[in-house]
C-alpha cells in the first residue's frame, strides 16, 4: 500500500470587495451608512442577506454588472436588502449607490432596481457634488385616524398636528406622514416598533414616518424622525419622496419648492435630506430626492 498522501489543494476564497459611503451629508461620519458590493456576481440570494445582516446597517446594496449596452437602456441593476429582507426600492441606497457608481464627470447614473429605472442626476451645488433622485410618481394612498396613530406610537391625540392630515403616500414603498405638534414631542417620544407594526400591518403603509414644522435648523421645512426594525433610521429617502408630495399636496411646500428635511439628530447622525415635487392640476408628479455623499471607506469580504 502506498503512503503517499494525496495533497488536497485549498479552495481559493471568492473576493467581494465592497465601498462604505455617508448618505445625505457632506461630512465623514453624518447621514446614513451604506455598504455598496460593486460586483455581487457569483452570489446567491441568501448570500447577500446574510451580507446585509454581517454589515448590519439600515440598507446594503449589490451592483450586477451587464454589458454596457444593457446599462445604457435600462440602468445598473442593483439590489437592496436590509438585515431581514430584500427591498423593491430605497432612496438613500439609490443615492448612495449611484455615487459610486458614477464616473467623473458623468451627469446622471440610473439604476435598475426591482421598483423599475430610477435616474439620478448630479450638478455642483455650493462647491459641493449634489444628486437628486427621481423617484416613481406617488400613489397617495388612505388617511388614518389619529387618534388610532396616536395609541400606537405612544401618543397623546393633542400630540399630533391638528391642521394636516396623517395620510399613506409610496413612490414605490408606502409610508404614513404622520405630523406631529412640535419639535418637543417628536423629540422626546419614544415609540414601540412592535406596536407601529401591528397598527400598520392591516393598512396600505409599511412604516410612519413622523414629521414637525418645527425644525432645529431654521433653513429645513421639516424635522423628521423614522424608526426602523433595526433601530431608528438617520435619513430615509424613499420617506422623504412621500413626504415631499404629502407636502405639496397639503400647502407644506409650494409646487417645484426645494426643501430640506432634518433627520436623524436625535442619533447623532445628522442627516439633509432635500426634496420637491410638481403639481400638475390635481395630481403630484416628479418627486426629487437629493442631497450629499461622502465616501469613507474600501474593503473586501471573502467567502
Amino acid at each position: 500500500m502506498s503512503n503517499v498522501r494525496r495533497r488536497v489543494s485549498p479552495r481559493k476564497p471568492r473576493r467581494f470587495a465592497f465601498v462604505k459611503v455617508d448618505v445625505f451629508s457632506a461630512r465623514a461620519l453624518e447621514g446614513n451608512q451604506l455598504a455598496v458590493f460593486l460586483d455581487a456576481r457569483g452570489l446567491r440570494d441568501s448570500e447577500m442577506q446574510a451580507l446585509a445582516r454581517e454589515m448590519n446597517l439600515a440598507e446594503t446594496t449589490f451592483v450586477l454588472p451587464r454589458s454596457r449596452a444593457v446599462e445604457t437602456k435600462r440602468g445598473v441593476k442593483v439590489r437592496i436588502f436590509t438585515v431581514q429582507e430584500e427591498l423593491e426600492f430605497a432612496g438613500h441606497p439609490t443615492l448612495g449607490t449611484a455615487f459610486v457608481l458614477r464616473k467623473a464627470n458623468q451627469p446622471e447614473v440610473a439604476l435598475d432596481l426591482k421598483a423599475g429605472r430610477i435616474p439620478v442626476r448630479f450638478e455642483d451645488l455650493n462647491g459641493k457634488l449634489f444628486g437628486e433622485m427621481v423617484q416613481r410618481d406617488p400613489v397617495m394612498g388612505s388617511f388614518h385616524d389619529k387618534a388610532a396613530v396616536a395609541r400606537a406610537a405612544g401618543l397623546e391625540p393633542g400630540d399630533i398636528d391638528p391642521d394636516l392630515p396623517i395620510q399613506t403616500v409610496s413612490t414605490g414603498l408606502p409610508f404614513a406622514m404622520v405630523p406631529l405638534r412640535s419639535l418637543d414631542v417628536i423629540r422626546s417620544f419614544n415609540p414601540s416598533w412592535k406596536r407601529m407594526a401591528e397598527y400598520v400591518e392591516p393598512t396600505d403603509a409599511k412604516f410612519l414616518y413622523f414629521v414637525t414644522r418645527q425644525t432645529v435648523d431654521p433653513k429645513a421645512r421639516l424635522h423628521a424622525r423614522m424608526i426602523f426594525y433595526n433601530g431608528e433610521d438617520p435619513a430615509t429617502g424613499s420617506a422623504a419622496g412621500c413626504c415631499a408630495a404629502w407636502m405639496v399636496a397639503h400647502g407644506v411646500a409650494r409646487s417645484d419648492e426645494r426643501v430640506l428635511i432634518e433627520q436623524g439628530l436625535e442619533i447623532r447622525r445628522p442627516s439633509r435630506i432635500f426634496v420637491r415635487a410638481s403639481r400638475t392640476g390635481n395630481e403630484i408628479v416628479n418627486v426629487r430626492v437629493g442631497g450629499n455623499v461622502v465616501k469613507l471607506m474600501r474593503g473586501e469580504v471573502l467567502l
